[in-house]
């Protein structure tokens, strides 16, 4: 039987999916339509993220996963396809953004209390991405106003290993850089400490100290840290439709988990600094990709937050939340990847790397016959 083109995309369903809560109430309001579109169009971009990212996390839990073969290559590219769909996100509220303040109140109102807040999906993504429960902004209501069924599929998603931790796991496998018979016991990475020291200037020396916390110890790190002060946070999500809750996060010491070990810090930053070798290409490829889509989310929750205080200033939202304040905080704070971002501080010029062994060296090469 022929497909048609109206059936096989269900155009029926689809067009027929938005219903105003202006026109029920005979009170039009045009916007109302843009604005339904924007965030249904939203959640079927989130619904391919995840299609994308659970294939990439099926590969990456092989045991073990095969760099030799196309695989990572496919999750590699799959990567950046979600990073590319969150770039069309965050131009999305180039749209959104044709609504006027007044356009917006002419409905707001009539959605309380429904919430951007309220859609699990981004929440169950941050969770399969690696943002833990505990640092997250607004942690205590973060699940308030959804249903049951939602907060089971986020909080599977939290107790499922996450593609940070099947990254981590997959770095500390690597070889080479810590291959005694390449090696030796440990000359390669003391030999780069000592490049590295005298790569500092005189304000950087403290930074010696963070390099041997990373790269040779496990224990958290004692930071100071933006923590959430919720002693009267209420319930709720960002606005228009924002995807948090909360209070302003105020500065204050704090512990900084380590969720990438010294061993797979050593490996990731083996990999950034002999990126040019052939067989380093795609896991180079591959933890660029985790911090563009780091960027991509930051770059939307940044967007998202500016078109909230354009359209409601400083007034609660939709949900109850803080509005621009909780996007604020969950921004600064929700950085996923942030251990891999900060291992360019210990970059060191080309011109100073230890010289490889010939027989690392053939190894990282193609192989010849």
């Amino acid at each position: 039987m022929a497909v048609n083109y109206h059936d096989y995309l269900q155009l029926e369903k689809i067009l027929s999916a938005q219903q105003t809560e202006s026109d029920k109430l005979q009170t039009p309001a045009h916007d109302e339509m843009l604005f339904i579109i924007i965030h249904q169009a939203y959640e079927l971009w989130f619904k391919q993220i995840h299609y994308e990212l659970d294939s990439i996390i099926a590969t990456m839990n092989k045991s073990p996963l095969n760099d030799n073969s196309p695989e990572l290559q496919t999750a590699v590219h799959r990567l950046n396809r979600m990073a590319t769909i969150m770039r069309v996100l965050v131009h999305q509220f180039d749209i959104m953004e044709t609504m006027t303040p007044m356009d917006f109140l002419d409905f707001r109102d009539m959605l309380r209390p429904a919430s951007g807040f309220q859609s699990w999906q981004f929440k169950e993504l941050e969770a399969k991405l690696g943002l833990k429960f505990e640092e997250r902004h607004g942690k205590e209501y973060y699940t308030a106003q959804l249903r049951p069924d939602h907060i089971n599929v986020i909080k599977n998603a939290e107790n499922s290993e996450s593609l940070f931790e099947l990254v981590n796991n997959w770095l500390e496998r690597m070889p080479f850089f810590d291959d005694e018979t390449a090696f030796g016991a440990e000359p390669f990475w003391q030999q780069y400490r000592k490049a590295y020291d005298n790569s500092l200037a005189e304000a950087e020396k403290n930074n010696l100290q963070l390099f041997d916390s990373i790269f040779f110890n496990d224990e958290p790190v004692i930071t100071t840290a933006a923590q959430p002060d919720v002693s009267a946070a209420p319930t709720g999500g960002g606005c228009p439709m924002g995807y948090g809750s909360g209070t302003p996060a105020t500065p204050q010491q704090g512990v900084t988990m380590k969720h990438l070990s010294a061993k797979a810090s050593r490996a990731a930053l083996f990999i950034m600094l002999y990126r040019g070798y052939p067989l380093l290409q795609q896991p180079f490829q591959l933890l660029t990709g985790l911090l563009e889509m780091d960027v991509q989310l930051s770059s939307w929750r940044y967007r998202h937050m500016n078109m909230v205080h354009r359209i409601i200033g400083t007034r609660i939202g939709t949900g109850g939340s803080t509005g621009k304040d909780y996007l604020k905080g969950a921004a600064d704070k929700h950085y996923i990847f942030r251990e891999v971002a900060q291992l360019n501080s210990f970059l060191i010029e080309r011109r100073r790397l230890p010289a490889l062994p010939q027989s690392v060296e053939a190894k990282l090469g193609f192989v010849h016959a």
